[in-house]
């Protein structure tokens, strides 16, 4: 079947998933964990496949990481699942409820988007994580995934349509695409395609961007930042510090730049070479950083660097101030934390910080759509506007506005006797 016939068939499907049952949402999200659980084998066959075949053609070590899906990441899927289970089904609920007269009552509803098209990287983890949101909030899905996970990815598909077929999700809910060209030529169906939420590099989400006149949820980078400011506990900000770059150095949510104010640099830089060392970390700093411990210098592009490994650039900033424009400068709007004991100065740092996600006195790896509540996520967005931060299903949402009247008509609300409306907030439900 070619792309077009998939992304048509995602278009019908999308119409019955917007009105699909909670209950038939819940028993098809019950049996793709099942169905995930009874196929462990077939999938870590065919992931062990993907494996061999990217360390023959040299992926890259992050890359490889990523792209490894065993019986770990299974139970983890499956767990995420199982909280998606839990949440409020988000269709259907009344954000907002007025009277304009007396019997006509308008109601703002929430609603699914229709088909999302979702291009990720070689995470198999991801295709379970965003197959299942879209089937939580309603949405048909076209889904992605790198080269390096084919096999995996084709495997992990077959098995969650089925089940969702089998749990009376419409046929074609979820469609694969499977090479670049498809992309190309998804990027042209804006007649089935919603949106589009790329996942990687500033340069493919811009070339998402420049061609196509579908709207973009946009991926990019996750350039994050750790401030330890003046008034910071000096052993939590090297614990958070580690905790930040080394708990898992392959993803968007990783530090990837330390900032230190200078009435610490002396004290903690020498304690923080050491734990980041002991890591096996790779430091790259400033030139006050390097009078003081001794690492390679750093360039101006490692301010502007996603290294996705155990490599991190350190600089010795000013003041709170310099830190926050460090950040606005060089940073990608994902994450960045400030460790302080003032909490002025936290607030400050949150208030003037550009990003999407503003943590004070905890990791950066928190910036997760399952450790936030969310089930799990379809991606980080550094947009402003529909949806910022990890998008879970509420990001996976719209509204309609629905009116209901009794024979209303708006000759009687014009003119010179025309009739008030009276415009009043009401706390009632659509039903």
């Amino acid at each position: 079947m070619d792309i077009q016939a998939i992304a048509s068939q995602c278009k019908t499907a999308a119409i019955f998933m917007s009105a699909l049952s909670s209950q038939v949402k819940e028993a098809a999200l019950q049996g793709i964990i099942k169905d995930l659980k009874d196929n462990t084998d077939l999938i870590i066959a065919a992931n062990a496949g993907d494996l061999e075949a990217a360390e023959k053609q040299n992926l890259e070590a992050p890359l490889l990481k990523r792209l490894k899906f065993d019986n770990a990441k299974l139970l983890e899927v499956c767990d995420g699942i199982a909280s998606l289970i839990k949440l409020e089904d988000p269709v259907g609920k009344t954000l907002q409820a007025t009277e304009l007269d007396k019997g006509l009552t308008l109601f703002k509803v929430s609603r699914p988007i229709g088909v999302i098209g979702v291009i990720f990287e070689s995470r198999p983890d991801a295709l379970v994580q965003i197959a299942a949101l879209c089937l939580k909030s309603g949405n048909a899905v076209l889904l992605k995934g790198g080269s390096e996970a084919s096999a995996t990815n084709q495997v992990l598909a077959s098995i969650i349509s089925r089940a969702g077929v089998e749990a009376g999700c419409p046929k074609g809910w979820l469609g694969l695409l499977e090479t670049r060209s498809d992309v190309d030529h998804m990027l042209k169906l804006e007649r089935f395609v919603d949106l589009i939420i790329p996942r990687g590099s500033n340069e493919f989400v811009r070339y998402i961007m420049d061609n196509t006149v579908i709207p973009v949820l946009g991926h990019a980078d996750g350039i994050c930042h750790l401030y330890i400011d003046r008034f910071a506990d000096l052993k939590m900000a090297i614990d958070l510090s580690v905790d930040s770059k080394c708990q898992y150095v392959a993803v968007c949510n990783a530090t990837e730049t330390i900032l230190v104010h200078e009435a610490l640099a002396m004290e903690i830089l020498p304690i923080l070479k050491i734990r980041l060392e002991e890591q096996g970390v790779k430091i790259y700093g400033c030139e006050r950083t390097c009078a003081i411990i001794d690492v390679e210098a750093a360039t101006e592009k490692d301010w502007q660097t996603e290294y996705l490994d155990l490599i991190v650039s350190i600089k010795v900033v000013f003041s709170l101030n310099d830190a926050v424009e460090h950040i606005n400068r060089y940073g990608s709007g994902h994450t960045d934390v400030i460790v302080t004991g003032d909490k002025k100065r936290a607030l400050y740092f949150m208030d003037h910080a550009d990003t999407a996600d503003a943590f004070w006195n905890c990791s950066s790896r928190f910036s997760d759509g399952f450790r936030f509540g969310l089930g799990a996520e379809v991606g980080i967005s550094t947009n402003k506007i529909h949806a910022r931060g990890p998008v879970g299903l509420e990001g996976l949402m719209i509204y309609q506005w629905r009116l209901m009247g009794d024979g209303h008509m708006v000759k009687n609300y014009t003119g010179k006797t025309a009739k008030p409306f009276t415009h009043k907030p009401l706390t009632k439900k659509f039903s």
